[in-house]
Protein backbone atom coordinates (compact mmCIF):
# COMPACT_ATOMS: atom_id res chain seq x y z
CA UNK A 1 0.00 0.00 0.00
CA UNK A 2 1.44 3.77 -0.63
CA UNK A 3 1.69 5.70 1.92
CA UNK A 4 0.39 9.52 1.37
CA UNK A 5 2.56 12.63 1.95
CA UNK A 6 1.52 13.23 5.35
CA UNK A 7 1.54 9.30 6.40
CA UNK A 8 5.29 9.23 5.30
CA UNK A 9 5.97 12.34 7.66
CA UNK A 10 4.25 10.95 10.45
CA UNK A 11 6.68 7.56 10.01
CA UNK A 12 9.87 9.66 9.71
CA UNK A 13 9.72 12.85 11.38
CA UNK A 14 8.29 14.06 14.74
CA UNK A 15 7.27 17.76 15.30
CA UNK A 16 6.85 19.16 19.09
CA UNK A 17 7.18 21.91 21.37
CA UNK A 18 10.22 21.99 23.46
CA UNK A 19 9.09 22.75 26.27
CA UNK A 20 12.19 21.60 28.78
CA UNK A 21 15.31 23.78 28.87
CA UNK A 22 17.39 20.20 27.29
CA UNK A 23 14.56 20.17 24.65
CA UNK A 24 15.43 24.30 23.64
CA UNK A 25 18.91 23.21 23.91
CA UNK A 26 18.52 21.34 20.97
CA UNK A 27 17.01 24.46 18.92
CA UNK A 28 20.09 26.32 20.10
CA UNK A 29 22.67 23.93 19.01
CA UNK A 30 20.51 23.60 15.49
CA UNK A 31 20.51 26.96 15.06
CA UNK A 32 24.54 27.32 15.80
CA UNK A 33 25.29 24.84 13.09
CA UNK A 34 23.23 26.61 10.50
CA UNK A 35 23.60 30.30 11.54
CA UNK A 36 26.91 29.70 12.58
CA UNK A 37 28.92 26.95 11.15
CA UNK A 38 26.88 26.71 7.32
CA UNK A 39 26.27 30.19 6.50
CA UNK A 40 28.34 32.45 9.22
CA UNK A 41 25.23 34.54 9.86
CA UNK A 42 26.33 34.90 13.38
CA UNK A 43 30.04 35.27 14.72
CA UNK A 44 31.14 31.31 16.10
CA UNK A 45 33.64 33.34 18.63
CA UNK A 46 29.81 34.95 20.37
CA UNK A 47 28.69 31.24 20.84
CA UNK A 48 31.32 29.74 22.04
CA UNK A 49 28.91 27.12 24.01
CA UNK A 50 27.91 26.60 20.22
CA UNK A 51 24.48 27.36 20.78
CA UNK A 52 22.93 30.29 19.16
CA UNK A 53 20.30 32.13 21.19
CA UNK A 54 19.53 35.35 22.05
CA UNK A 55 17.52 37.71 24.24
CA UNK A 56 13.76 36.88 22.45
CA UNK A 57 14.43 33.07 23.21
CA UNK A 58 13.23 32.93 26.75
CA UNK A 59 9.74 34.21 25.36
CA UNK A 60 9.28 32.25 22.38
CA UNK A 61 7.63 29.58 21.82
CA UNK A 62 10.21 27.05 20.28
CA UNK A 63 9.42 23.90 18.20
CA UNK A 64 11.33 20.79 16.59
CA UNK A 65 11.24 18.85 13.82
CA UNK A 66 12.88 15.31 15.38
CA UNK A 67 14.16 12.40 12.42
CA UNK A 68 12.79 9.46 14.63
CA UNK A 69 15.15 6.80 13.63
CA UNK A 70 18.40 8.63 14.36
CA UNK A 71 16.68 11.23 17.41
CA UNK A 72 18.71 13.96 15.33
CA UNK A 73 16.98 17.33 15.33
CA UNK A 74 16.19 18.05 11.80
CA UNK A 75 15.16 21.80 11.92
CA UNK A 76 13.92 24.03 14.11
CA UNK A 77 11.86 27.30 14.27
CA UNK A 78 10.23 29.76 16.91
CA UNK A 79 7.19 31.49 17.03
CA UNK A 80 8.12 35.13 19.15
CA UNK A 81 5.04 36.81 21.02
CA UNK A 82 4.67 40.56 20.97
CA UNK A 83 3.33 40.73 24.23
CA UNK A 84 3.32 38.63 27.00
CA UNK A 85 2.29 38.90 30.68
CA UNK A 86 5.68 39.73 31.98
CA UNK A 87 7.15 41.27 28.57
CA UNK A 88 3.99 43.74 27.51
CA UNK A 89 5.70 46.09 25.39
CA UNK A 90 8.93 43.94 24.31
CA UNK A 91 9.93 44.53 20.64
CA UNK A 92 9.66 41.70 18.07
CA UNK A 93 12.89 40.39 16.60
CA UNK A 94 12.48 42.62 12.86
CA UNK A 95 11.15 45.41 15.05
CA UNK A 96 14.65 45.55 16.78
CA UNK A 97 17.10 44.67 14.25
CA UNK A 98 15.05 45.87 10.43
CA UNK A 99 12.47 48.70 11.88
CA UNK A 100 13.56 50.90 8.77
CA UNK A 101 12.31 48.44 6.33
CA UNK A 102 8.69 48.28 7.95
CA UNK A 103 5.98 49.72 6.15
CA UNK A 104 3.87 52.83 7.99
CA UNK A 105 0.96 50.09 7.99
CA UNK A 106 3.00 47.47 10.05
CA UNK A 107 4.43 50.05 12.41
CA UNK A 108 0.89 51.61 12.77
CA UNK A 109 -0.27 48.25 13.52
CA UNK A 110 3.04 47.15 15.91
CA UNK A 111 1.76 50.40 17.98
CA UNK A 112 -1.76 49.18 18.57
CA UNK A 113 -2.51 46.26 20.89
CA UNK A 114 0.17 43.38 20.54
CA UNK A 115 -1.30 40.78 21.93
CA UNK A 116 -2.18 39.13 19.29
CA UNK A 117 0.51 39.59 17.22
CA UNK A 118 3.92 37.57 16.90
CA UNK A 119 6.61 36.73 14.53
CA UNK A 120 8.51 33.47 12.87
CA UNK A 121 11.74 33.48 13.10
CA UNK A 122 14.81 31.21 13.56
CA UNK A 123 13.84 28.48 10.83
CA UNK A 124 16.87 26.76 10.37
CA UNK A 125 17.14 23.22 8.62
CA UNK A 126 19.71 21.00 9.10
CA UNK A 127 22.55 20.71 6.25
CA UNK A 128 22.20 16.95 6.51
CA UNK A 129 18.17 16.63 5.77
CA UNK A 130 19.03 19.33 2.85
CA UNK A 131 22.05 17.25 0.88
CA UNK A 132 20.68 15.59 -2.56
CA UNK A 133 21.86 12.32 -2.98
CA UNK A 134 25.19 13.66 -5.13
CA UNK A 135 26.20 15.36 -2.01
CA UNK A 136 28.01 12.82 0.26
CA UNK A 137 30.00 15.06 2.92
CA UNK A 138 27.59 16.10 5.71
CA UNK A 139 28.57 17.04 9.23
CA UNK A 140 27.73 13.02 10.56
CA UNK A 141 29.88 12.38 8.14
CA UNK A 142 28.88 10.31 5.01
CA UNK A 143 25.10 11.30 4.63
CA UNK A 144 24.60 7.40 3.96
CA UNK A 145 25.58 6.73 7.25
CA UNK A 146 22.76 7.90 8.60
CA UNK A 147 20.72 5.00 5.99
CA UNK A 148 18.26 7.47 5.15
CA UNK A 149 15.57 5.60 3.01
CA UNK A 150 14.38 6.67 -0.28
CA UNK A 151 10.95 7.84 0.97
CA UNK A 152 12.55 9.65 3.94
CA UNK A 153 15.03 11.48 1.29
CA UNK A 154 11.94 12.64 -0.74
CA UNK A 155 10.44 14.10 2.57
CA UNK A 156 13.17 16.63 2.68
CA UNK A 157 12.11 19.37 0.78
CA UNK A 158 8.91 19.34 2.51
CA UNK A 159 10.72 19.56 6.10
CA UNK A 160 10.44 23.69 6.25
CA UNK A 161 6.65 23.49 4.78
CA UNK A 162 6.17 21.26 7.94
CA UNK A 163 7.57 23.99 10.15
CA UNK A 164 5.66 26.81 8.53
CA UNK A 165 2.50 24.57 9.38
CA UNK A 166 3.90 24.00 12.90
CA UNK A 167 4.00 27.67 13.32
CA UNK A 168 0.53 28.08 11.99
CA UNK A 169 -0.76 25.85 14.93
CA UNK A 170 0.92 27.57 17.36
CA UNK A 171 -0.66 30.63 16.84
CA UNK A 172 -3.95 29.28 17.12
CA UNK A 173 -3.18 27.21 19.79
CA UNK A 174 -1.60 31.01 21.35
CA UNK A 175 -3.96 32.96 19.64
CA UNK A 176 -1.69 35.30 17.84
CA UNK A 177 -4.23 36.35 15.21
CA UNK A 178 -1.20 38.31 13.20
CA UNK A 179 2.23 36.98 12.20
CA UNK A 180 5.24 38.74 11.08
CA UNK A 181 8.23 37.18 9.08
CA UNK A 182 11.65 39.07 8.01
CA UNK A 183 12.26 36.22 4.66
CA UNK A 184 14.33 36.31 1.61
CA UNK A 185 12.37 37.09 -1.74
CA UNK A 186 12.20 33.45 -2.90
CA UNK A 187 10.72 32.22 0.55
CA UNK A 188 7.33 33.74 -0.02
CA UNK A 189 6.91 32.43 -3.64
CA UNK A 190 7.43 29.34 -2.47
CA UNK A 191 5.67 29.01 0.48
CA UNK A 192 2.73 30.32 -2.19
CA UNK A 193 2.15 27.22 -3.97
CA UNK A 194 1.90 25.51 -0.58
CA UNK A 195 -1.52 28.06 0.11
CA UNK A 196 0.61 30.20 2.77
CA UNK A 197 -0.17 33.97 1.54
CA UNK A 198 1.97 36.33 2.94
CA UNK A 199 1.88 40.04 2.57
CA UNK A 200 4.35 42.37 1.67
CA UNK A 201 5.06 44.56 5.27
CA UNK A 202 7.54 46.77 4.03
CA UNK A 203 10.64 47.35 1.84
CA UNK A 204 14.00 45.10 1.26
CA UNK A 205 17.28 45.88 3.52
CA UNK A 206 20.29 44.01 3.50
CA UNK A 207 20.13 41.96 6.96
CA UNK A 208 22.19 38.44 6.13
CA UNK A 209 21.50 39.07 2.60
CA UNK A 210 18.65 40.57 0.75
CA UNK A 211 15.61 40.36 2.87
CA UNK A 212 11.81 42.08 3.65
CA UNK A 213 9.30 41.95 6.32
CA UNK A 214 6.03 39.85 5.62
CA UNK A 215 2.98 39.37 7.17
CA UNK A 216 -0.11 36.85 7.85
CA UNK A 217 -3.27 36.61 9.34
CA UNK A 218 -3.56 33.08 11.04
CA UNK A 219 -6.84 32.10 9.96
CA UNK A 220 -5.61 33.31 6.31
CA UNK A 221 -2.72 30.82 6.87
CA UNK A 222 -4.83 27.59 7.87
CA UNK A 223 -7.96 28.54 5.27
CA UNK A 224 -5.04 28.79 2.50
CA UNK A 225 -3.15 25.59 3.21
CA UNK A 226 -3.72 23.38 0.09
CA UNK A 227 -5.75 20.78 -0.03
CA UNK A 228 -2.77 18.19 -0.50
CA UNK A 229 -1.29 19.90 2.84
CA UNK A 230 -4.41 20.28 4.73
CA UNK A 231 -3.54 15.94 6.19
CA UNK A 232 0.65 17.16 6.98
CA UNK A 233 -1.51 19.80 8.70
CA UNK A 234 -3.53 17.33 10.90
CA UNK A 235 -0.58 14.96 11.81
CA UNK A 236 2.02 18.19 12.48
CA UNK A 237 -1.21 19.22 15.08
CA UNK A 238 -1.66 15.88 15.96
CA UNK A 239 2.06 15.25 16.78
CA UNK A 240 1.91 18.54 18.80
CA UNK A 241 -0.92 17.81 20.93
CA UNK A 242 1.05 16.18 23.56
CA UNK A 243 3.65 18.57 24.04
CA UNK A 244 1.02 21.88 23.87
CA UNK A 245 -0.75 20.18 26.76
CA UNK A 246 2.98 19.27 28.90
CA UNK A 247 3.67 23.57 28.21
CA UNK A 248 0.07 24.25 29.51
CA UNK A 249 0.50 22.39 32.18
CA UNK A 250 3.57 24.38 33.70
CA UNK A 251 3.07 27.42 32.15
Amino acid sequence: MTLSLAENFNEYFRVSLAVTEEEKLEAYKTRYRVYCEEFEYEEKENFTSEMEKDDFDDISYHCLITHRSSGYTAACVRLVPASTATTPHALLPLEKHCSSALSDESCTLLKGDRTDLGEISRLAVDATFRRRESEKSARFGNLYALKFEEAEQRLFPIIAVSAFLATTALAKHFERNMVFAMMEPFLPRLLKRSGFMFERAGENMDYHGIRAPYVIETSAAYEGIKPELKELYDVVYQQLIPSLQRYDEVA
